[in-house]
């Protein structure tokens, strides 16, 4: 831990003489944007996987990133002095609450946390839902594989896109399972009001750096998919073409 107390005390110095006294607080920011840097790779090979739980081995990762933050704002270290704005990185709502009320110095920063918390996980919120309801239109509107001869019978409820076929009880259960996992994304809010400010401020950046990159993700797949249907659309037309030529000229060869 003392490791983890010098790199986030280094940060800051050298944030210092930009953010002041909020120095720190940007330090563990960018410590947390170089963590998430460093489990890119992870993520996206997760993303490539398309499984239910891609994105969990990255979020597994971070457990101890975010125990060592934990703890360095809990026990008697020199980053306990530092402070965002008003509020010191290791005191709780409920310290700030007993400091000034709900509208203090130190309550309107943490009520600026939990809203900056909140937005994330509504943006969450809304795309998983829609990814779901995607998910499970999609699979509903792949075309049926007639069932060859001596095979079997799984896979004739594979659609084109290579998807399987899903029965109207597994199409139900995940349209509920879409409603359902985006709200989880608020139990991010319930865990920062309770954790010291500089742990929530870790959350905070490492759930909008989860949200930020499935989007961006989402889109690189999408243009590379757009790009290769393109590509074959291109393909097929210039063999088309080359099909059409000799026939021409057969045709100019018996006049």
């Amino acid at each position: 831990m003392s490791v983890f107390t010098h790199l986030v005390a280094e940060l800051g110095r050298l944030l210092e003489p930009v953010l002041a006294e909020s120095a720190t607080a940007a330090a563990i920011v960018l410590f947390t944007v170089l963590v998430r840097l460093a489990l890119h790779p992870l993520s996206r090979a997760a993303f490539r996987g398309a499984t239910p739980v891609a994105g969990c081995l990255p979020l597994l990762l971070q457990l101890p990133v975010f125990f060592l933050m934990y703890q360095a704002f809990t026990s008697g270290n020199e980053l306990l002095s530092h402070r965002l704005f008003a509020a010191p990185l290791g005191s709780r709502w409920t310290d700030a609450l007993g400091e000034g009320g709900l509208f203090g110095a130190q309550g309107l920063v943490f009520l600026a946390l939990f809203g900056a918390i909140a937005a994330v996980a509504a943006w969450s919120a809304v795309r998983g839902r829609r990814a779901a309801a995607a998910a499970a239109a999609a699979s509903a509107a792949a075309p049926k594989k007639p069932a060859k001869k001596g095979g079997s019978a799984a896979g004739a409820g594979a659609g084109a896109a290579g998807l399987p076929e899903l029965s109207a009880e597994q199409q139900e259960a995940m349209r509920k399972l879409g409603g359902v996992l985006p709200l989880l994304s608020f139990g991010t809010l319930v865990t920062a009001a309770v954790v010291p400010l500089a742990a929530g401020l870790y959350l905070l950046t490492t759930t909008a750096w989860t949200v930020a990159e499935r989007v961006w993700l989402e889109h690189r797949k999408a243009r590379a998919a757009a790009r290769a249907a393109n590509e074959a659309g291109t393909a097929a037309a210039a063999g088309a073409t080359t099909t059409d030529r000799p026939a021409g000229g057969a045709v100019r060869s018996s006049l």
